[in-house]
Protein backbone atom coordinates (compact mmCIF):
# COMPACT_ATOMS: atom_id res chain seq x y z
CA UNK A 1 0.00 0.00 0.00
CA UNK A 2 2.89 2.44 0.43
CA UNK A 3 4.13 1.82 -3.02
CA UNK A 4 4.27 5.45 -5.27
CA UNK A 5 1.92 3.82 -8.14
CA UNK A 6 -0.49 1.91 -5.25
CA UNK A 7 -0.86 5.73 -3.35
CA UNK A 8 -1.62 7.68 -7.06
CA UNK A 9 -3.67 4.81 -7.27
CA UNK A 10 -5.60 5.48 -4.18
CA UNK A 11 -5.13 9.08 -3.65
CA UNK A 12 -3.58 8.68 -0.54
CA UNK A 13 -0.71 10.26 1.11
CA UNK A 14 2.37 8.04 3.40
CA UNK A 15 0.09 9.10 6.70
CA UNK A 16 -2.96 7.95 5.31
CA UNK A 17 -1.50 4.58 4.75
CA UNK A 18 0.57 4.56 8.13
CA UNK A 19 -2.93 5.39 9.55
CA UNK A 20 -4.90 2.76 7.84
CA UNK A 21 -2.29 0.17 8.50
CA UNK A 22 -2.54 1.22 11.97
CA UNK A 23 -6.02 0.52 12.31
CA UNK A 24 -5.92 -2.63 10.65
CA UNK A 25 -3.17 -4.11 12.73
CA UNK A 26 -5.65 -4.16 15.36
CA UNK A 27 -8.05 -5.88 14.17
CA UNK A 28 -6.03 -8.79 12.14
CA UNK A 29 -6.31 -12.44 12.97
CA UNK A 30 -3.87 -14.97 12.32
CA UNK A 31 -4.22 -17.14 9.91
CA UNK A 32 -3.18 -20.88 9.88
CA UNK A 33 -2.65 -22.46 6.98
CA UNK A 34 -3.60 -26.18 7.30
CA UNK A 35 -5.04 -27.05 3.89
CA UNK A 36 -2.51 -26.17 0.87
CA UNK A 37 -4.93 -25.16 -2.03
CA UNK A 38 -1.73 -25.26 -4.76
CA UNK A 39 -1.99 -25.10 -7.91
CA UNK A 40 -5.01 -22.55 -8.27
CA UNK A 41 -3.54 -19.57 -10.30
CA UNK A 42 -1.46 -18.39 -12.71
CA UNK A 43 1.02 -16.59 -10.53
CA UNK A 44 2.64 -18.59 -7.60
CA UNK A 45 3.27 -15.94 -5.80
CA UNK A 46 -0.58 -15.42 -5.03
CA UNK A 47 -0.95 -18.62 -4.01
CA UNK A 48 -0.10 -17.57 0.03
CA UNK A 49 -2.63 -14.87 -0.52
CA UNK A 50 -5.29 -17.16 -1.46
CA UNK A 51 -4.61 -19.80 0.84
CA UNK A 52 -4.75 -17.11 3.55
CA UNK A 53 -7.78 -15.91 2.41
CA UNK A 54 -9.74 -19.45 2.20
CA UNK A 55 -8.35 -21.06 5.39
CA UNK A 56 -9.57 -18.02 7.01
CA UNK A 57 -12.83 -17.78 5.48
CA UNK A 58 -12.84 -14.55 4.54
CA UNK A 59 -15.39 -12.91 2.79
CA UNK A 60 -13.09 -10.91 -0.14
CA UNK A 61 -9.26 -10.66 -0.59
CA UNK A 62 -8.21 -7.32 -1.20
CA UNK A 63 -5.78 -6.30 -4.18
CA UNK A 64 -4.45 -4.13 -7.12
CA UNK A 65 -3.70 -7.62 -8.72
CA UNK A 66 -7.53 -7.90 -9.48
CA UNK A 67 -7.12 -10.31 -12.95
CA UNK A 68 -5.33 -12.83 -11.41
CA UNK A 69 -8.35 -13.90 -8.94
CA UNK A 70 -11.37 -13.30 -10.71
CA UNK A 71 -11.30 -16.96 -12.33
CA UNK A 72 -10.78 -18.74 -8.78
CA UNK A 73 -13.06 -16.69 -6.70
CA UNK A 74 -16.34 -17.93 -7.44
CA UNK A 75 -14.95 -21.27 -7.22
CA UNK A 76 -14.26 -20.00 -3.10
CA UNK A 77 -17.28 -17.71 -2.76
CA UNK A 78 -14.63 -14.88 -2.04
CA UNK A 79 -15.44 -11.16 -3.35
CA UNK A 80 -12.12 -9.72 -4.99
CA UNK A 81 -11.73 -5.77 -4.30
CA UNK A 82 -9.49 -3.12 -5.64
CA UNK A 83 -8.30 -1.14 -2.29
CA UNK A 84 -9.71 2.34 -3.44
CA UNK A 85 -13.55 0.10 -4.40
CA UNK A 86 -13.10 -1.26 -0.64
CA UNK A 87 -12.60 2.60 0.43
CA UNK A 88 -15.37 3.52 -1.16
CA UNK A 89 -17.38 0.65 0.15
CA UNK A 90 -17.09 1.96 4.03
CA UNK A 91 -17.54 5.62 2.84
CA UNK A 92 -21.06 4.79 1.59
Amino acid sequence: MKRREQREVTGLRLADVDQMLGVLAVAIEPVAVPLRWRPQLRDPEDELGLEAVVNGRADALVTHNVKDFLDIAPHFGIQIARPGDLLEELRS
